[in-house]
């Protein structure tokens, strides 16, 4: 049935597939509502934002970066001083930063928008917030490529 460090790995996968995956998911929702110009469609979307952060988005990001450090404690292979495990814990506290400041911030502005029936202010808030989910994408981007390559090792 494996050993501690393949479960470990199992569930660092899987938080990471439910984290990229939500990001893509969310993004690609964003710009539809975005796009569609829609009043209700927006307004829905920015709704939604106060529940997926918090209840998917950020447990899962949690789960990708608690395992990931299990891994590097459970492994002889592994420590704390090589270059692929410092850059990859890097990349992906400034995802979590990135997340919990940039887009919190911008959705709560996107949401105050719509509240204000500035539908013009809402519709820029979420461009915004499509650029911090860009940045995202990209950290965990790198940061995959740097866990599957390892550089320095």
């Amino acid at each position: 049935m494996g050993d501690l460090y393949e479960w470990l790995l199992f569930a660092h996968i899987v938080g990471a597939m439910i984290w990229i995956g939500g990001l893509v998911a969310l993004a690609t929702f964003g710009i539809r509502a975005r796009r569609s110009g829609d009043r209700d469609t927006v307004t829905r979307f920015v709704g939604g934002l106060r529940v997926i952060g918090p209840t998917i988005l950020a447990p899962s990001a949690g789960l990708v970066v608690v395992f990931g450090l299990a891994m590097v404690f459970d492994s002889s292979a592994w420590d704390f001083g090589q270059t692929w495990v410092q850059l990859a814990l890097g990349l992906l506290i400034a995802a979590v930063v990135v997340g919990a400041a940039y887009l919190s911030r911008v959705g709560m502005s996107a949401e105050r928008a719509v509240q204000a029936g500035d539908h013009a202010a809402a519709a820029r808030q979420l461009q915004l917030w499509s650029w911090g989910i860009g940045a995202i994408l990209l950290l965990l981007l790198v940061a995959t490529w740097d866990m599957v390559f390892k550089p320095g090792l």
